[in-house]
């Protein structure tokens, strides 16, 4: 069963509300909040009727044979104490909803947040950015609604009729007969509005998740789409998301519409109030009631079925409600990468993987790496080299743990990883990436990430080392306090990694991965990059992906992948000379580093330039 065939049978199921009031009860705050909010808003309801019923007892007192002021007063007193109160109590119930939903929100909010922190990567890719975002913007706030305003419907619409009811019986028993008449349509009408279409809903859910992936998508991409696409691939993919979003709304409001219909004929006062009043007659005539006895009915009678409309709202909160919570349940439900039980500290600054296996979820080829076994010992550099596909970032990610294993393992210090705390492990290692990833903060903000505490002194040290203080004082508006973009998007890829080796430096990890980090620099950068780099790894234990080879003759040791497996190993003379699948992709890159464009292409090309002028 999928993820959201799984949300549509819990928002059929007692436990979708369950796991609603599981997640309330994440935030102590907002759930005595909540408690308070419920008891105010019954206690609105109450007095509203105690109000009404003083009213109508205050008017039948007016057109008595002898009416007494002192009555009267009384009872208006009493209608408006019971009328103002009501209000109050309800304006208190709202606010306190309110707050506690806020509260709510930001609980949930850090709850998920922590949960992906601390997940397998696999996981998170697996969820998708279009599905999380829709978890943590949409679902949280389809709890926030049905707490901020569904919980009022409470008073109106269960303790208000009820009191109705039972004032009534109290006033005139045969006048409460009369408005009971009403009570089978209602609840026929009750259980027709009130059905979970889940099919829609299910349906209306999935195309939400798909439109958001598509946005995400298509801004992200956004160079790319406006230099190649012709309207027809990434915008295509977008439109086609929101036409079947906007196809699924209108199925379930159409499929609804009838409900809409039978709300508007029938789940109104005037049905309760022709009833009354036809009853009433011969009552009056007969001395069954009295003209006081029909006022109260008439102003307190229609209450029960007014509550039914509310009541129709109130199911859809929860069905939202039961819904989001189910999707938002299952991405806690997730177990994060186990912390060990007896905690270790790495020896050294060694790297060592026995007979690993590993493959990523969902992928039924063969696994990403077959019975690797590595040895890098503490201050060597080791380049790991291969096709594309063949196992070098699986590596890399395996050795800060971003996944575990399946077979054998992962040893950084000569301690498994899995026997290492995260934060202790990932304080051991620094990666700088292939593309470099910066958040949307200040320069220093990002710098800082590896080392929250820094000084502005330690900052821009680690920023010199890196060969980007010149450019972050010089050439950006406000210093260490410009703000970098999404993704570091005002920022050239040059000088993007630039700053992501800055914060490398700024952690003193021992341990240093780098995936092909010269390859967003252009020439004049590269030089500079590569100055920060050896600055960078000078004393510590490297693992390097690259794909220039050029870049990796004098490293200590290359270890050669191919289909997951370790080929070759050994340093760059040897497995140049020694035929074999090094000195193929050496070959490779020679004939790589040669390639130009053709003299007859460019002359060709700029004769096309001067007859085009």
């Amino acid at each position: 069963m999928s993820s959201s065939e799984e949300a549509a049978h819990a928002s059929r199921t007692p436990n979708g509300l369950r796991q609603v009031m599981e997640l309330v009860s994440l935030s102590p705050p907002a759930r005595a909040g909540l408690t308070r909010a419920a008891g105010l808003s019954v206690l609105s309801g109450i007095a509203a009727v105690a109000g009404f019923v003083c009213l109508g007892f205050a008017v039948g007192e007016l057109f008595a044979p002898a009416p007494s002021g002192r009555a009267v007063g009384w009872w208006a007193a009493g209608a408006l104490t019971g009328l103002a109160g009501s209000f109050g109590a309800r304006w208190l119930a709202e606010g306190t909803t309110h707050e506690a939903s806020f509260e709510l929100e930001v609980t949930l909010r850090r709850t998920l947040a922590d949960a992906l922190a601390r997940m397998p990567l696999g996981e998170v890719h697996r969820l998708g950015s279009g599905r999380l975002k829709k978890v943590l913007q949409d679902d949280v706030k389809a709890l926030h609604s049905v707490v901020a305003d569904a919980l009022p419907f409470v008073g109106s619409s269960v303790a208000q009729p009820v009191a109705a009811l039972v004032a009534l019986g109290l006033v005139q028993w045969r006048l409460l007969a009369a408005v009971l008449l009403v009570v089978p349509l209602a609840v026929a009408c009750l259980s027709f509005m009130t059905r979970d279409y889940a099919e829609q809903r299910d349906r209306y859910n999935r195309a939400n998740e798909d439109v958001n992936a598509a946005v995400v998508e298509f801004v992200q991409g956004m160079p790319v789409v406006r230099t190649f696409d012709d309207g027809r691939s990434s915008f295509g993919r977008y439109s086609g998301a929101v036409r079947s979003f906007t196809v699924a709304v209108g199925d379930w409001i159409a499929t609804t519409r009838a409900a809409g219909i039978v709300t508007q004929l029938f789940i109104v006062p005037l049905p309760t109030l022709l009833i009354v009043a036809a009853t009433s007659v011969p009552m009056l005539a007969a001395h069954w009631i009295t003209p006081t006895e029909l006022l109260i009915a008439l102003l307190i009678g229609a209450m029960p079925i007014e509550a039914i409309a509310p009541l129709m709202h109130l199911n859809g909160y929860l069905n939202d409600s039961k819904a989001a919570a189910a999707r938002i349940a299952e991405v806690l439900a997730i177990p994060p990468l186990p912390e060990p039980e007896h905690p270790k500290e790495p020896q050294d600054a060694s790297i060592a993987l026995r007979g690993v296996t590993f493959g990523y979820t969902g992928d039924r080829g063969r696994p990403a790496l077959d019975t690797v076994d590595l040895d890098i010992p503490a201050g060597t550099v080791c380049a790991l080299v291969g096709p594309s596909g063949s196992g070098k970032s699986t590596v890399a990610r395996l050795v800060p743990r971003f996944y575990d294993v399946q077979e054998g393992s992962v040893r950084v210090g000569g301690i498994d990883v899995r026997d290492i705390p995260s934060d202790l492990l990932l304080r051991h290692v620094a990666l700088v990436f292939q593309e470099p990833f910066l958040v949307s903060g200040t320069v220093a903000e990002n710098i800082r990430l590896s080392k929250p505490d820094a000084t502005d002194g330690e900052v821009h040290a680690a920023a010199m080392a890196a060969a980007a203080h010149e450019f972050i004082v010089n050439d950006l508006p406000d210093g260490y306090d410009t703000v970098v973009g999404e993704r570091g998007g005002l920022l050239s890829g040059g000088q993007r990694q630039r700053i992501t080796i800055a914060r490398a430096i700024l952690s003193d990890a021992p341990i240093v991965i780098l995936d092909e980090a010269t390859s967003f620099a252009d020439p004049e950068n590269e030089a500079v990059i590569q100055e920060a780099l050896g600055r960078l790894t000078k004393g510590r234990t490297v693992l390097v992906i690259a794909h220039r080879l050029s870049t990796i003759v004098d490293v200590d040791q290359i270890v050669v992948l191919d289909g997951g497996k370790v080929v070759e190993t050994g340093r760059h003379a040897e497995l140049a000379a020694a035929g074999g699948r090094y000195a193929a992709l050496w070959e490779r890159h020679a004939k790589a580093s040669t390639w130009g464009l053709p003299a007859n292409r460019t002359k060709a090309a700029n004769r096309t330039v001067e007859a085009n002028r």
